[in-house]
């Protein structure tokens, strides 16, 4: 069997974590499978890369920030390496380019294109491990190195396994996998044994951050069967995230996530005149601004309120934006005191009852529902925050997850 593996920053955070690393990946060589292994960086290495660049400039070239930035990984790769050689184990390690992982040109943010997997057969081929260095590759336009974004290592391991058809592609975290909801609000939350890739997308872009949701979305384009599992406690089983057919009984709801990362703006009464609402997010599009959920309410005058949540981060720019409609409404309000629960499950599709046990037990709580989104597989509700982690107790109890 072929195994690729992904192991990110606090796997990999000390040299202590590094051996344990190198002593999972010879377990799993010593059962006989072939193992790609792709590494990021040591934790807190990229954030003292950009300290020192910023040493120098605030706003450094991009092209010279993928350089120095894909440094980070190769480093581990290489200490990685030189361990299970030292233990007596043929390995190799690759950058991505080695690896042959071609990208567009866009630094920091660079995709995908191809990966020429010669050098990675032929390693395998003469029985090495290889330790891929994770979050780079080059650009097919100029051979540039480039950087895939945050987690980004996620998406080499993803893209590589792929690539070389692998039995598994299985990422390492300091989780030991896919919870119910976060373990740290509700105690009683538990580790699923598979998900499909729709839920954990869903879960991934609504506040659960256990694996980077650009590569659950090539996960599933490549069909690659994903675990998501610790590296501090390889020994126990971690969450399978596969297609939808491979889950024989596919619960009502699979997960609760929670993001407070979000802020409701308010405009009260929109002038009543056609192509307002596409002007409004027009320009929010233009500035690059993400809006989440929308609800608009039209009174018996003509004139609308509209509401909708955009992430933190954006509410600067989103406010510069807001400032050129000012003739166009009554009044505009921002509340960053909000923020988002979420049920998701792939079982909403084939039964009913589920939208309204979630709204009657946020009402036995006395929470209020601001704004409500649906889709068939997610509802989502803007709340209070102060009440988040009891919504998040709440819904888990009403849909009995902890059973």
């Amino acid at each position: 069997m072929l195994k690729v593996l992904k192991f990110g920053g606090t796997s990999v955070g000390t040299l202590e974590r590094i051996q344990n690393v190198a002593k999972i990946i010879k377990d799993i060589r010593d059962d006989g499978h072939d193992v790609v292994a792709v590494v990021s960086a040591m934790s807190g290495e990229t954030n003292k890369l950009i300290e020192y660049a910023n040493t120098f400039s605030k706003n450094p070239c991009e092209r010279e920030m993928d350089m120095l930035l894909s440094s980070g990984e190769r480093v581990t790769s290489a200490l990685l390496s030189i361990a299970l050689n030292e233990d007596g184990y043929a390995t190799t390690s690759m950058s991505g380019r080695e690896a042959g992982i071609k990208t567009t040109s866009e630094h920091t943010e660079a995709r995908i294109e191809e990966i020429d997997t010669t050098n990675m057969k032929n390693a395998i081929n003469n029985g090495k491990i290889i330790i891929v260095a994770g979050f780079q590759g080059v650009s097919l336009d100029n051979a540039r190195i480039t950087t895939l974004g945050r987690g980004g290592s996620d998406l080499s391991a993803v893209a590589i396994a792929g690539a070389l058809k692998a039995d598994i592609c299985e990422i390492y975290t300091d989780v030991d996998g896919i919870y119910t909801t976060d373990p740290r609000i509700e105690p009683k939350a538990k580790k699923l044994e598979k998900i499909s890739y729709e839920e954990m997308l869903e879960l991934a872009s609504l506040g659960a951050k256990v694996l980077q949701n650009r590569s659950v979305e090539m996960a599933k384009k490549l069909n690659v069967n994903l675990v998501s599992r610790s590296s501090f406690t390889p020994e126990v089983e971690g969450t399978l995230i596969t297609q939808e057919e491979n889950i024989m009984e596919a619960p009502v709801v699979s997960g609760i996530a929670l993001d407070k990362n979000q802020v409701r703006v308010g405009m009260y009464k929109v002038a009543d005149k056609p192509g307002i609402a596409a002007s409004i997010f027009q320009s929010l599009a233009d500035s690059n601004i993400n809006v989440d959920m929308i609800v608009q309410t039209v009174a018996v005058d003509g004139k609308a309120d509209l509401d909708f949540t955009i992430p933190t981060g954006d509410l600067d720019k989103t406010k510069k934006v807001m400032d050129t409609f000012m003739n166009d409404v009554e009044n505009i309000d921002y509340n960053e005191a909000v923020c988002k629960v979420s049920i998701v499950g792939v079982g909403m599709k084939s039964h009913t009852g589920v939208a309204s046990k979630a709204f009657s037990s946020m009402a036995s709580e006395n929470i209020n529902i601001r704004i409500i989104s649906t889709s068939e597989i997610k509802i989502s509700m803007i709340i209070e925050e102060k009440y988040a982690e009891l919504a998040v107790r709440a819904l888990h109890d009403a849909y009995e997850l902890d059973k």
